[in-house]
Protein backbone atom coordinates (compact mmCIF):
# COMPACT_ATOMS: atom_id res chain seq x y z
CA UNK A 1 0.00 0.00 0.00
CA UNK A 2 1.49 3.65 -1.14
CA UNK A 3 1.44 6.15 1.03
CA UNK A 4 1.10 9.38 -0.57
CA UNK A 5 1.85 13.03 1.35
CA UNK A 6 -1.18 15.23 1.77
CA UNK A 7 -0.39 18.16 -0.29
CA UNK A 8 -0.35 16.06 -3.08
CA UNK A 9 -3.83 14.55 -2.93
CA UNK A 10 -5.65 17.36 -2.00
CA UNK A 11 -6.17 20.80 -2.02
CA UNK A 12 -5.82 23.49 1.25
CA UNK A 13 -7.18 26.35 1.76
CA UNK A 14 -8.46 28.35 4.68
CA UNK A 15 -11.55 30.70 5.87
CA UNK A 16 -11.71 34.09 4.82
CA UNK A 17 -14.09 35.41 7.76
CA UNK A 18 -13.75 36.49 11.44
CA UNK A 19 -15.11 34.08 13.89
CA UNK A 20 -17.81 37.10 14.69
CA UNK A 21 -19.19 36.82 11.53
CA UNK A 22 -22.06 34.63 12.39
CA UNK A 23 -25.82 35.33 13.04
CA UNK A 24 -28.58 33.54 14.98
CA UNK A 25 -30.04 32.82 11.92
CA UNK A 26 -27.68 32.53 9.21
CA UNK A 27 -28.93 30.08 5.76
CA UNK A 28 -25.78 28.49 5.67
CA UNK A 29 -22.97 26.31 8.13
CA UNK A 30 -20.31 28.34 9.56
CA UNK A 31 -17.31 26.36 10.58
CA UNK A 32 -15.62 27.92 13.52
CA UNK A 33 -12.71 26.48 15.92
CA UNK A 34 -15.81 26.10 18.39
CA UNK A 35 -17.11 22.32 19.02
CA UNK A 36 -20.69 23.87 17.73
CA UNK A 37 -21.11 25.24 14.23
CA UNK A 38 -22.79 28.24 13.73
CA UNK A 39 -25.03 30.11 11.12
CA UNK A 40 -24.18 32.81 8.19
CA UNK A 41 -26.31 34.36 5.76
CA UNK A 42 -23.76 33.82 2.73
CA UNK A 43 -21.82 31.09 1.85
CA UNK A 44 -18.31 30.95 -0.44
CA UNK A 45 -17.86 27.31 -0.37
CA UNK A 46 -19.95 24.58 -2.01
CA UNK A 47 -17.64 21.09 -2.32
CA UNK A 48 -17.10 17.51 -0.36
CA UNK A 49 -14.47 18.21 1.95
CA UNK A 50 -12.82 17.78 5.36
CA UNK A 51 -12.36 20.47 7.73
CA UNK A 52 -9.67 21.10 10.43
CA UNK A 53 -10.06 23.07 12.90
CA UNK A 54 -6.69 25.53 12.41
CA UNK A 55 -6.29 26.62 16.21
CA UNK A 56 -8.33 25.81 19.93
CA UNK A 57 -9.76 22.45 19.94
CA UNK A 58 -8.49 21.51 16.65
CA UNK A 59 -10.77 19.51 15.69
CA UNK A 60 -11.69 17.67 12.45
CA UNK A 61 -15.15 17.45 10.55
CA UNK A 62 -17.19 16.55 7.01
CA UNK A 63 -19.11 18.20 4.93
CA UNK A 64 -20.98 18.37 1.58
CA UNK A 65 -22.82 21.59 0.13
CA UNK A 66 -22.53 24.97 1.02
CA UNK A 67 -20.85 26.95 3.79
CA UNK A 68 -18.52 29.94 5.29
CA UNK A 69 -15.45 29.06 7.38
CA UNK A 70 -13.64 30.76 9.85
CA UNK A 71 -9.98 32.55 8.66
CA UNK A 72 -8.28 29.75 11.22
CA UNK A 73 -10.26 26.35 10.06
CA UNK A 74 -8.47 24.74 7.03
CA UNK A 75 -10.77 22.86 3.95
CA UNK A 76 -9.12 20.15 2.64
CA UNK A 77 -10.51 19.08 -0.90
CA UNK A 78 -9.48 16.08 -2.71
CA UNK A 79 -7.69 16.80 -6.07
CA UNK A 80 -9.53 13.77 -7.73
CA UNK A 81 -12.17 12.31 -6.00
CA UNK A 82 -11.93 8.67 -7.91
CA UNK A 83 -8.35 8.66 -6.36
CA UNK A 84 -9.29 9.55 -2.54
CA UNK A 85 -12.27 9.14 -0.86
CA UNK A 86 -13.20 12.07 1.03
CA UNK A 87 -15.02 9.85 3.65
CA UNK A 88 -11.65 7.77 3.99
CA UNK A 89 -9.91 11.04 4.19
CA UNK A 90 -11.98 12.41 7.10
CA UNK A 91 -11.52 8.92 8.93
CA UNK A 92 -7.50 8.99 8.29
CA UNK A 93 -7.57 12.55 9.77
CA UNK A 94 -8.67 11.43 12.56
CA UNK A 95 -6.39 8.92 13.57
CA UNK A 96 -3.54 11.53 12.55
CA UNK A 97 -4.76 14.62 14.34
CA UNK A 98 -2.84 13.49 17.84
CA UNK A 99 -0.06 14.28 15.86
CA UNK A 100 -0.88 17.34 14.36
CA UNK A 101 -1.73 18.14 17.84
CA UNK A 102 2.19 16.81 19.05
CA UNK A 103 3.31 18.97 16.27
CA UNK A 104 1.19 22.47 16.77
CA UNK A 105 2.84 25.31 17.57
CA UNK A 106 1.74 28.44 20.06
CA UNK A 107 1.16 29.02 24.27
CA UNK A 108 -2.26 29.09 25.15
CA UNK A 109 -3.82 28.36 21.83
CA UNK A 110 -2.28 25.91 19.86
CA UNK A 111 -2.18 26.46 15.88
CA UNK A 112 -2.25 23.71 13.28
CA UNK A 113 0.89 24.74 10.35
CA UNK A 114 0.17 24.58 7.11
CA UNK A 115 3.45 22.60 6.16
CA UNK A 116 2.04 19.70 8.64
CA UNK A 117 -1.00 19.50 6.75
CA UNK A 118 0.48 19.30 3.72
CA UNK A 119 3.32 16.85 4.44
CA UNK A 120 0.85 14.33 6.25
CA UNK A 121 1.38 11.35 4.98
CA UNK A 122 -1.70 9.12 4.00
CA UNK A 123 -2.20 5.39 3.17
CA UNK A 124 -3.51 4.91 -0.32
CA UNK A 125 -5.10 1.66 -1.18
CA UNK A 126 -7.45 1.17 -4.05
CA UNK A 127 -10.92 2.48 -4.52
CA UNK A 128 -12.72 -0.64 -3.89
CA UNK A 129 -10.67 -0.96 -0.57
CA UNK A 130 -11.26 2.39 0.53
CA UNK A 131 -15.11 2.34 0.31
CA UNK A 132 -14.98 -1.13 1.88
CA UNK A 133 -12.97 0.55 5.13
CA UNK A 134 -15.70 3.34 5.17
CA UNK A 135 -18.74 1.18 5.03
CA UNK A 136 -16.94 -0.98 8.18
CA UNK A 137 -16.07 2.43 9.85
CA UNK A 138 -19.54 4.08 8.91
CA UNK A 139 -21.35 1.43 11.00
CA UNK A 140 -18.99 1.67 14.08
CA UNK A 141 -19.66 5.38 14.02
CA UNK A 142 -23.38 4.84 13.87
CA UNK A 143 -22.92 3.43 16.65
CA UNK A 144 -21.41 5.45 18.88
CA UNK A 145 -23.05 8.84 17.08
CA UNK A 146 -26.77 6.84 18.42
CA UNK A 147 -24.92 6.70 22.17
CA UNK A 148 -23.94 10.38 21.75
CA UNK A 149 -27.95 11.00 20.93
CA UNK A 150 -28.85 9.76 24.07
CA UNK A 151 -26.34 11.62 26.04
CA UNK A 152 -27.30 15.20 24.27
CA UNK A 153 -31.15 14.03 24.86
CA UNK A 154 -29.98 14.23 28.55
CA UNK A 155 -28.47 17.27 28.63
CA UNK A 156 -31.13 19.13 26.68
CA UNK A 157 -33.63 17.31 30.06
CA UNK A 158 -31.55 19.71 32.01
CA UNK A 159 -31.88 22.60 29.69
CA UNK A 160 -35.52 21.77 29.48
CA UNK A 161 -35.87 21.67 33.14
CA UNK A 162 -33.62 24.73 33.93
CA UNK A 163 -36.30 26.80 31.51
CA UNK A 164 -39.16 24.75 33.32
CA UNK A 165 -38.03 26.10 36.53
CA UNK A 166 -36.13 29.26 36.28
CA UNK A 167 -38.11 30.81 32.90
CA UNK A 168 -36.77 32.35 30.26
CA UNK A 169 -33.51 34.63 30.83
CA UNK A 170 -34.34 36.74 27.92
CA UNK A 171 -37.61 37.64 28.85
CA UNK A 172 -37.71 36.88 32.74
CA UNK A 173 -40.46 35.55 32.45
CA UNK A 174 -40.90 34.20 36.27
CA UNK A 175 -40.03 37.52 37.94
CA UNK A 176 -36.91 36.57 40.05
CA UNK A 177 -35.12 39.42 42.17
CA UNK A 178 -32.21 40.45 39.98
CA UNK A 179 -29.00 40.51 41.22
CA UNK A 180 -25.53 39.43 39.81
CA UNK A 181 -23.02 36.57 40.55
CA UNK A 182 -21.54 38.22 43.11
CA UNK A 183 -23.94 37.96 45.67
CA UNK A 184 -24.31 33.98 45.13
CA UNK A 185 -20.30 33.99 45.51
CA UNK A 186 -18.50 33.45 48.51
CA UNK A 187 -15.21 33.26 46.91
CA UNK A 188 -13.60 32.94 43.57
CA UNK A 189 -9.93 31.07 43.21
CA UNK A 190 -7.98 31.46 40.18
CA UNK A 191 -5.83 28.31 39.62
CA UNK A 192 -1.93 27.63 40.04
CA UNK A 193 0.87 28.95 37.20
CA UNK A 194 2.75 26.04 38.02
CA UNK A 195 3.93 24.05 34.94
CA UNK A 196 2.25 20.70 34.32
CA UNK A 197 4.25 17.67 32.96
CA UNK A 198 3.44 13.81 32.10
CA UNK A 199 3.89 12.64 36.04
CA UNK A 200 2.70 14.15 39.13
CA UNK A 201 0.31 13.47 42.27
CA UNK A 202 -2.71 15.44 40.49
CA UNK A 203 -4.40 15.75 37.33
CA UNK A 204 -4.77 18.82 36.40
CA UNK A 205 -7.82 20.55 34.24
CA UNK A 206 -6.74 23.19 31.75
CA UNK A 207 -9.18 25.19 29.39
CA UNK A 208 -9.80 22.52 26.63
CA UNK A 209 -10.94 19.90 29.17
CA UNK A 210 -13.64 22.06 29.64
CA UNK A 211 -15.82 21.79 26.09
CA UNK A 212 -18.30 24.59 25.05
CA UNK A 213 -21.00 22.73 25.93
CA UNK A 214 -20.35 22.57 29.92
CA UNK A 215 -19.54 19.26 29.65
CA UNK A 216 -15.83 17.89 29.90
CA UNK A 217 -13.26 16.12 28.18
CA UNK A 218 -10.30 14.33 30.43
CA UNK A 219 -9.08 12.93 27.01
CA UNK A 220 -5.63 14.34 27.07
CA UNK A 221 -4.36 15.19 30.80
CA UNK A 222 -1.48 16.61 32.62
CA UNK A 223 -0.23 16.27 36.09
CA UNK A 224 0.98 18.20 38.54
CA UNK A 225 2.64 18.20 42.41
CA UNK A 226 0.82 20.57 44.91
CA UNK A 227 2.37 21.22 48.50
CA UNK A 228 -0.08 21.22 51.45
CA UNK A 229 -0.61 25.25 51.45
CA UNK A 230 -1.72 24.56 47.69
CA UNK A 231 -3.57 22.01 47.95
CA UNK A 232 -6.77 23.96 49.61
CA UNK A 233 -6.49 27.17 46.64
CA UNK A 234 -5.36 24.52 43.69
CA UNK A 235 -7.79 21.55 44.44
CA UNK A 236 -11.23 21.31 43.13
CA UNK A 237 -13.77 18.39 44.17
CA UNK A 238 -16.89 17.34 42.73
CA UNK A 239 -19.65 19.71 42.39
CA UNK A 240 -16.87 22.55 42.23
CA UNK A 241 -17.74 25.31 39.48
CA UNK A 242 -14.96 26.49 36.94
CA UNK A 243 -15.06 28.98 34.78
CA UNK A 244 -12.13 29.43 31.55
CA UNK A 245 -11.26 32.96 31.86
CA UNK A 246 -8.88 33.52 28.77
CA UNK A 247 -9.49 31.37 25.78
CA UNK A 248 -10.61 32.51 21.94
CA UNK A 249 -13.46 35.04 21.98
CA UNK A 250 -15.79 32.06 20.83
CA UNK A 251 -14.82 29.67 23.75
CA UNK A 252 -13.54 32.11 26.55
CA UNK A 253 -16.64 31.70 29.48
CA UNK A 254 -17.00 27.77 29.46
CA UNK A 255 -18.25 27.13 32.42
CA UNK A 256 -18.58 22.98 33.83
CA UNK A 257 -19.25 21.43 36.96
CA UNK A 258 -16.65 19.23 37.90
CA UNK A 259 -18.60 15.97 39.12
CA UNK A 260 -15.43 13.30 39.26
CA UNK A 261 -14.90 11.69 42.61
CA UNK A 262 -11.35 12.48 42.94
CA UNK A 263 -9.84 15.71 43.49
CA UNK A 264 -7.98 17.52 40.31
CA UNK A 265 -5.67 20.60 40.50
CA UNK A 266 -6.38 23.21 38.13
CA UNK A 267 -4.71 25.46 36.14
CA UNK A 268 -4.24 29.21 35.95
CA UNK A 269 -6.66 30.11 32.79
CA UNK A 270 -9.78 28.59 35.20
CA UNK A 271 -11.63 30.34 38.10
CA UNK A 272 -13.17 28.14 40.67
CA UNK A 273 -16.33 29.43 41.84
CA UNK A 274 -17.89 28.87 45.65
CA UNK A 275 -20.87 29.78 46.21
CA UNK A 276 -22.44 30.91 49.59
CA UNK A 277 -25.49 30.36 51.11
CA UNK A 278 -27.81 31.64 48.79
CA UNK A 279 -26.25 30.19 45.83
CA UNK A 280 -25.97 26.58 43.84
CA UNK A 281 -23.20 25.83 41.42
CA UNK A 282 -25.59 23.65 39.46
CA UNK A 283 -27.83 26.42 38.56
CA UNK A 284 -24.35 29.42 38.45
CA UNK A 285 -23.49 27.03 35.38
CA UNK A 286 -26.66 26.15 34.11
CA UNK A 287 -27.31 29.99 33.34
CA UNK A 288 -24.36 30.69 32.12
CA UNK A 289 -24.20 27.57 29.24
CA UNK A 290 -28.01 29.00 28.26
CA UNK A 291 -28.13 30.37 25.20
CA UNK A 292 -28.74 34.21 26.97
CA UNK A 293 -25.48 33.24 29.06
CA UNK A 294 -23.33 32.18 25.65
CA UNK A 295 -24.71 35.60 23.96
CA UNK A 296 -23.69 37.33 27.40
CA UNK A 297 -20.42 36.13 27.68
CA UNK A 298 -19.35 36.43 23.89
CA UNK A 299 -20.43 40.21 24.12
CA UNK A 300 -18.25 40.99 27.43
CA UNK A 301 -15.00 39.30 26.57
CA UNK A 302 -12.56 41.50 26.01
CA UNK A 303 -10.01 40.57 23.28
CA UNK A 304 -6.18 41.12 24.57
CA UNK A 305 -3.33 40.44 21.89
CA UNK A 306 -5.30 37.95 20.12
CA UNK A 307 -7.08 36.20 22.76
CA UNK A 308 -10.17 37.44 25.03
CA UNK A 309 -10.50 37.23 28.93
CA UNK A 310 -13.24 37.78 31.63
CA UNK A 311 -11.40 37.85 35.19
CA UNK A 312 -13.00 37.10 38.17
CA UNK A 313 -14.87 40.73 38.82
CA UNK A 314 -16.21 40.32 35.84
CA UNK A 315 -17.54 37.43 36.16
CA UNK A 316 -19.14 38.00 39.72
CA UNK A 317 -20.39 41.45 37.88
CA UNK A 318 -22.57 38.97 35.52
CA UNK A 319 -26.51 39.68 35.92
CA UNK A 320 -28.40 36.65 36.86
CA UNK A 321 -31.96 36.23 38.39
CA UNK A 322 -31.86 34.88 41.90
CA UNK A 323 -34.29 32.41 43.05
CA UNK A 324 -34.63 30.96 46.16
CA UNK A 325 -32.26 28.99 47.29
CA UNK A 326 -34.62 25.93 47.66
CA UNK A 327 -35.64 25.87 44.54
CA UNK A 328 -31.69 26.12 42.76
CA UNK A 329 -31.44 22.52 45.21
CA UNK A 330 -34.07 20.98 43.63
CA UNK A 331 -32.52 21.75 40.51
CA UNK A 332 -29.34 20.56 41.34
CA UNK A 333 -31.03 17.18 42.89
CA UNK A 334 -32.54 16.60 39.15
CA UNK A 335 -29.39 17.58 37.59
CA UNK A 336 -27.83 14.79 39.73
CA UNK A 337 -30.47 12.32 38.58
CA UNK A 338 -29.77 12.75 34.72
CA UNK A 339 -25.80 12.73 35.30
CA UNK A 340 -26.18 9.23 36.94
CA UNK A 341 -27.99 8.49 33.76
CA UNK A 342 -25.25 9.93 31.95
CA UNK A 343 -22.71 8.50 33.80
CA UNK A 344 -24.23 5.28 32.49
CA UNK A 345 -24.47 6.31 28.72
CA UNK A 346 -20.62 7.28 28.51
CA UNK A 347 -19.28 4.37 30.21
CA UNK A 348 -21.03 2.10 27.27
CA UNK A 349 -19.76 4.95 24.93
CA UNK A 350 -16.13 4.93 25.74
CA UNK A 351 -16.15 0.87 25.25
CA UNK A 352 -17.65 2.08 22.04
CA UNK A 353 -14.90 4.33 20.90
CA UNK A 354 -12.43 1.75 21.81
CA UNK A 355 -13.90 -0.92 19.76
CA UNK A 356 -13.79 2.36 16.97
CA UNK A 357 -10.24 3.02 17.53
CA UNK A 358 -9.35 -0.36 17.05
CA UNK A 359 -11.26 -1.18 13.74
CA UNK A 360 -9.69 2.04 12.37
CA UNK A 361 -5.98 1.82 13.76
CA UNK A 362 -6.28 -1.67 11.75
CA UNK A 363 -8.08 -0.57 8.72
CA UNK A 364 -5.19 1.99 8.08
CA UNK A 365 -2.43 -0.39 9.01
CA UNK A 366 -3.64 -2.65 5.45
CA UNK A 367 -4.62 -5.44 8.24
CA UNK A 368 -8.68 -5.20 6.84
CA UNK A 369 -9.86 -5.82 3.39
CA UNK A 370 -5.43 -6.36 2.11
Amino acid sequence: MEWIELGELSNIETGKLNANAAVDDGKYPFFTCADEISRIDNYKYDKECILIAGNGNLNVKYYSGKFNAYQRTYIIESKDKYFLNTMYLYYFMNTYMERLRQLSIGGVIKYIKLEHLQKAKIPVPSMEIQKKIVEVLDKAQGLIDKRKEQIEALDKLTESIFYDMFGDPVIEDKGWKKGTIRDLTQKTQYGTSKKASDKGEYPILRMGNITYNGNWNLSDMKYIDLDENEKEKFLVESGDLLFNRTNSKELVGKTAIYREKYPMAFAGYLIKLIPNKNGNTEYISAYLNSKFGKLTLLNMAKNIVGMANINAQELQNIEIPIPPISLQNEFADKVELIEREKEILNKSLKLLEENYKSIMDRAFRGEIFS
